[in-house]
């Protein structure tokens, strides 16, 4: 395989969950609002043509059911591998987790939490990335918000400024 091929990494904060207070943290589900955003996002990946090969999810239940409705309101159907690690994780174990994708998936996406994805976002973007996909992570990263990031090294070689940051958009259901 060509090391130099083009890679694309989407960063996707969860939908809009219940209360914190209402369950045990892992076990919080989405909100009506919070399903109707992930399908919105699944419809918004559609739309762009974006087909994952891979996707990392967190373990949590308002991870995995995001990552559901992105796929119900898409067809984004493909491998899924839930992480422990990717739960509330800080940006340095969510670079580990990139770092270790299958280097054949050329498009993979990241299902988590704030701040971790954001922070990521943010870690990853550097020369050419776009004036406002920059402004729009500077206004915050609400629920179910995608960043898309294009990576010209291997994953395994992924590093602090070492992408394009080419979008961040937050569809609403």
């Amino acid at each position: 395989m060509n090391d130099a091929t083009h890679r694309q990494l989407v960063l996707l904060r969860h939908a809009k969950a219940e209360d914190p207070e209402a369950a045990v943290d892992h076990e919080r589900s989405l909100t009506d609002r919070g399903r109707a955003d992930a399908e919105a996002a699944g419809k918004w990946l559609r739309e762009q043509g974006f087909a994952p090969d891979l996707v990392l999810c967190s373990t949590s239940a308002r991870t995995r059911e995001t990552w559901a409705g992105v796929v119900e309101a898409s067809g984004l159907g493909t491998v899924v591998e839930h992480d422990p690690r990717i739960y509330n994780a800080p940006v340095e174990r969510l670079l580990t987790v990139v770092r270790e994708a299958d280097e054949d998936a050329l498009a993979v996406v990241l299902v988590g939490h704030a701040p971790g994805v954001p922070d990521l976002a943010v870690e990853l973007s550097g020369e050419g990335s776009e004036p406002e996909a920059r402004e729009e992570l500077a206004h915050g990263f609400p629920t179910c918000t995608l960043a898309v990031l294009d990576i010209d090294t291997p994953w395994r070689d992924v590093a602090p400024g070492s992408a394009v940051l080419r979008t961040v958009i937050t569809p609403r259901g």
